[in-house]
């Protein structure tokens, strides 16, 4: 129930606003040619669970980073062709876009 001076927020709601403004909670991308790519994806950076932001902090290059954001679907992704350069560079823009569009949100109450 809100507050009648309608300072309380709802957190579903936030996180909504959030998602809404960076289009959605994951990254999806394509891997392969164009006729018949393959589809990855991976948490939005500002939606990436506290325990996997820790691993990828302490993660030493690319391909460690890589796969803890893809996980399950790294070998699919390895198969498909995918690099994991272009796949942290991916995660890097997605992350640095999210800050300006972030920065705009104004989050509702309810």
């Amino acid at each position: 129930m809100s507050k009648p001076n309608g300072k309380r927020y709802r957190l579903e709601s936030v996180r909504r606003s959030y998602s809404d403004a960076v289009g959605g909670e994951r990254v999806e991308f394509e891997v392969g040619p164009e006729d018949a790519p393959a589809v990855f994806s991976f948490p939005h950076p500002i939606f990436t669970p506290d325990e996997m932001q820790e691993q990828l902090n302490e993660a030493k290059g690319d391909q460690a980073g890589a796969r803890i954001l893809l996980g399950d679907q790294y070998d699919e992704f390895i198969a498909a062709g995918g690099d994991v350069n272009s796949v942290m560079l991916l995660y890097v823009g997605v992350r640095n876009e999210a800050q300006d569009k972030v920065s705009k949100v104004r989050p509702t109450k309810g």
